[in-house]
């Protein structure tokens, strides 16, 4: 094959790849939002029919032949498209490894799962999701043996969403986050409590909704390319750089928990808003890996729409739409109140001290889960057991507690450790923000556009084309330093919390 025509066919592949994924990914956000509760098995047929074509198409002999041209011709290739061939041809090397038959019927089990979720978590009953966690994990650590068999089974897994992290690198990174939180949570818990009563009450979700558009139009999320919609469990879909859902959950006791889901999600979003069209029909268009995703997300929530700039601005706003529960409650206050360090039973409405602590629970049971150390019907008490331990909380109810997250749904397992990685992550990249501009300031002035610009020019806009290590580090000047992250928790919290 002649590398003209190996390039035509990549590119025709890769556009009906895309062509397939668009449309399992709206069937799936679908299913997530608007979808009859008893539409699951029809949802299922078609997703295994879509997966088979696509992965028909990824297992191909002429895409194949196409990729072994041109890396014979990497000298005539540009970044981009080299690029491009390696990331198919890995991709090409696990997928085979896998036998068609299992890849559909696991592709249907997930259908099916996500639906048995929604029912099981809305009726407080494990026992009805139980079978399919087993299914699941029994499936992934096959998998798991099948493309990478001399590795531990978890790592193979992570390594699907943080390419590079395995077990011994997480363990050091959570052994110095234990050394700082644990005596950090100790001292706010000794120290004068902050009050935030006023935050809970009765919030209409009608009311509510016209905040998330206040803070879509913060966040420079127009509507053109991004819509919003409403599920369980809040999550981003993005289908191309001219179109990206995000989605939220209304309650109406806490107008916050909704408000910094849409903001969480609206990260996501701008990131892949912000690739380069340049990687358009290459499969790098997208984020590098959900470290870095969640590192995007965390950065909005947290390092905007946390702060006490971004609060100030929003509050009259807040306090248009909630006037009785914020009667004389000054911005100061409100900045407090929502930064409240309280261990909870949710992880998505964690405060910042606290929130690694769940994915550490998380991830201690997914590893005994993949190792076959723990028994799926040990799940609700082994977590209320290590809730107590990690939080010193408990639930009363499975519904709040192991039933409480899509992730293993999804079959997202190895997923949960880019949540803190991507929190860290994201303190970092505020750093180094920090020697170009003054990002406070741009908030403090409504200006978010000029962080995202930033991160656009710095981050965003390479989408795959650079493996998450060298990217991160080509931006921070060097390596990942998690000391960043604690040192942003015992600034912030000490003056909060007074703890001098």
């Amino acid at each position: 094959m002649e590398l003209t025509e190996a390039l035509q066919q990549f590119r025709d592949t890769q556009r009906q790849m895309h062509a397939y994924r668009h449309a399992k990914s709206l069937i799936t956000l679908d299913g997530a939002t608007v979808a009859p509760t008893g539409s699951a098995p029809g949802r299922g047929e078609t997703l295994a029919v879509l997966s088979r074509a696509e992965l028909a198409l990824k297992t191909d002999s002429r895409m194949l032949r196409a990729v072994e041209t041109m890396l014979r011709h990497r000298g005539d290739l540009d970044p981009v498209l080299l690029r491009g061939a390696e990331e198919f041809y890995r991709d090409y090397e696990r997928t085979t490894r896998i036998p068609e038959g299992e890849q559909v019927v696991y592709a249907r089990l997930l259908s099916d799962a996500d639906a048995v979720w929604r029912r099981a978590k809305a009726e407080d009953d494990f026992a009805a999701f139980a079978p399919y966690i087993t299914r699941i994990f029994d499936s992934l650590r096959r998998f798991s043996s099948l493309t990478d068999p001399a590795r531990d089974p978890y790592d193979v897994q992570m390594d699907r969403y943080e390419r590079g992290l395995d077990t011994a690198k997480l363990e050091a990174f959570f052994s110095a986050l234990r050394g700082h939180l644990v005596p950090l949570l100790r001292r706010i818990r000794e120290a004068e409590p902050v009050e935030d009563g006023f935050l809970w009450g009765h919030f209409p979700a009608w009311k509510q909704r016209k905040l998330t558009k206040t803070l879509m139009a913060a966040l420079d999320l127009g509507q053109d390319r991004c819509a919003v919609g409403e599920t369980e469990h809040p999550f981003t879909t993005w289908f191309n750089r001219s179109d990206v859902r995000i989605t939220t959950r209304y309650r109406e006791e806490n107008f916050t928990q909704s408000m910094y889901s849409v903001i969480h999600e609206g990260g996501h979003a701008l990131y892949e808003l912000g690739v380069s069209d340049e990687l358009k029909d290459t499969g790098l268009d997208g984020g590098v890996s959900m470290g870095v995703h969640e590192s995007q997300s965390r950065f909005y929530e947290n390092m905007v729409g946390r702060s006490e700039a971004f609060l100030t601005r929003i509050y009259p706003r807040c306090r248009e739409l909630f006037p009785d529960a914020l009667e004389g409650v000054m911005p100061r206050r409100f900045y407090e109140a929502v930064n409240v360090v309280r261990p909870s039973l949710i992880r998505t409405e964690a405060d910042e001290v606290t929130y690694p602590l769940h994915v550490m629970l998380r991830c201690d049971l997914e590893r005994g889960l993949m190792a076959g150390t723990i028994r799926t019907e040990d799940l609700p008490e082994l977590w209320r057991v290590k809730m107590k331990e990690y939080l010193g909380v408990e639930p009363n109810d499975d519904r709040r507690g192991v039933l409480q997250d899509s992730h293993w749904s999804g079959g997202l397992v190895g997923y949960f450790p880019s949540y803190a990685l991507g929190t860290a992550y994201a303190v970092q990249l505020f750093d180094r923000m920090r020697l170009d501009f003054d990002p406070e300031e741009a908030i403090s002035r409504g200006e978010i556009g000029e962080i995202t610009r930033w991160l656009g020019e710095k981050l965003h806009r390479f989408g795959r084309l650079y493996d998450p290590e060298p990217l991160l580090e080509g931006i921070w000047g060097g390596p990942f330093d998690p000391d960043h992250y604690l040192g942003y928790l015992e600034r912030k919290y000490g003056e909060i919390y007074r703890l001098g």
